[in-house]
């Protein structure tokens, strides 16, 4: 890819820590052009509807600008990005950049005195990030191992990288996962994997948006505070039940925006939620769906090929469907087989599970179970574990129910088998 090339790498560098492969930056201060010449750097592509056409695009051009050292051009493209963006922090502080440097090499982002260390960070932090992005885009014609299968009625999964700050949109194709487009976000304070309350940490797993903040519903509870969730909130199901059997707790995980005095976050600023530009909020709200919408979290997406996804699904499948058939059947020992031997449902082991199975099933004569709307997602990190579930329409002879379930599936010695399940 020709971001990976050594002039854009020249020129992210030029931005980010004003260091040329052999020197510093040093331009002319009547012209504003570089005093030595160098190889023109190929303007970078940026895939994704919102990329291309949002401020990372413009940035991008500054970027190329700046390569090529014609940074009189940069300016003129940087200011297009504060045009479009008034309040976008980084883009001013560039802007600022940029006009030092006619007078003096640049020695680092933000390299005007006075200013607060501290927010300065934050601001190369997201420099960073979003260069990042740029650089290390999502690799064309994969998807992420999590996303095994979808059921129909589900539009969209939102798939968050935490490591390259970027939630991934992908719309639901015949039950898999195909790409639409990503946004820069923001995570907790102090990274990830979420322990306790107020460790200010963003969850890693597989939830589902279980909720919608409007910004009036939120200014009617918060107050002032409201402020910090910008446009509105999206709460999500953490904790689930693989974060409680972990002894995870803490509350109010929400994907949200931001603070309306500025455009975006440093990568590392909520209390523990994903923070999105008020913009970008808007955009993936239109399309949530309440209970339907999973949200996976991740520490680096796991991307493989369509058909590793696909092997994985009729894998899965067919464990859900022996599982099915050994219920029907009334083969109670049989059945029992498909649990871990640590299986739980939050109140009950393993035993006292065998025990009811034997009892209730001894006293049916007949039982029919079908299964709908099958949902499969590998949790993140861990390719022995998945998340199965489904609508569950139970008869026997005294008997007939509905109820959404959720499934733990583990693998154990190459056999998948149930370690937790509970209603959805």
């Amino acid at each position: 890819m020709v971001l990976d090339s050594r002039p854009l790498r020249y020129a992210s560098a030029t931005l980010l820590v004003a260091a040329v492969c052999a020197g510093v930056l040093v331009v002319n201060g009547r012209s504003g052009q570089a005093v030595s010449a160098a190889p023109a750097v190929p303007a970078p592509s940026i895939s994704g509807r919102h990329a291309a056409t949002g401020p990372e695009a413009l940035l991008s051009r500054t970027l190329h600008e700046v390569g090529n050292r014609r940074l009189d051009a940069a300016a003129t493209e940087i200011d297009k990005v504060i045009k479009g963006y008034p309040n976008f922090r980084l883009a001013h502080l560039i802007k600022g950049d940029l006009l030092l440097a006619r007078a003096q090499p640049l020695t680092n982002v933000g390299n005007a005195s006075g200013a607060s260390g501290d927010r300065l960070e934050e601001l190369r932090e997201e420099a960073r990030a979003r260069l990042a992005r740029i650089q290390q885009q999502r690799p064309v014609g994969l998807v992420p191992r999590y996303v095994v299968q979808m059921q129909a009625e589900q539009r969209h999964a939102l798939v968050v990288d935490t490591a390259r700050s970027t939630l991934y949109v992908f719309e639901n194709r015949n039950g898999e996962a195909r790409y639409v487009t990503d946004y820069y976000i923001s995570i907790g304070k102090n990274g990830i994997d979420k322990v306790r309350e107020g460790d200010n940490k963003t969850p890693l797993g597989v939830y589902h948006v279980t909720g919608r903040l409007s910004r009036e519903k939120l200014n009617s509870t918060y107050g002032k505070n409201a402020e910090q969730y910008g446009v509105g909130a999206l709460p999500i199901s953490y904790p689930n039940e693989w974060d409680r059997r972990e002894g995870r707790n803490g509350h109010g995980i929400w994907l949200h925006g931001v603070p309306f005095d500025t455009y975006s976050r440093p990568p590392r600023a909520s209390n523990g939620c994903v923070a999105l530009t008020n913009e970008d909020f808007t955009a993936i709200s239109r399309d949530v769906q309440i209970g339907l919408t999973p949200v996976i979290i991740a520490n680096g997406v796991d991307w493989v090929a369509p058909g590793a996804n696909k092997a994985m699904r009729q894998e899965l499948m067919q464990q859900v469907e022996n599982w099915r058939r050994d219920w029907e059947n009334r083969d109670t020992e049989q059945y029992l087989a498909h649990y871990a031997g640590n299986f739980s449902t939050g109140k009950t082991g393993f035993a006292q599970w065998a025990k009811q199975k034997h009892k209730v099933n001894a006293g049916k004569t007949w039982i029919r179970l079908n299964l709908d709307k099958v949902t499969i997602f590998l949790y993140p990190g861990r390719d022995d574990l998945a998340v199965v579930t489904f609508d569950q329409n139970y008869a026997s002879s005294n008997l007939v129910s509905q109820m959404r379930k959720r499934q733990y599936w583990i693998r154990e010695g190459g056999a998948w088998r149930i370690l937790h399940e509970g209603s959805a």
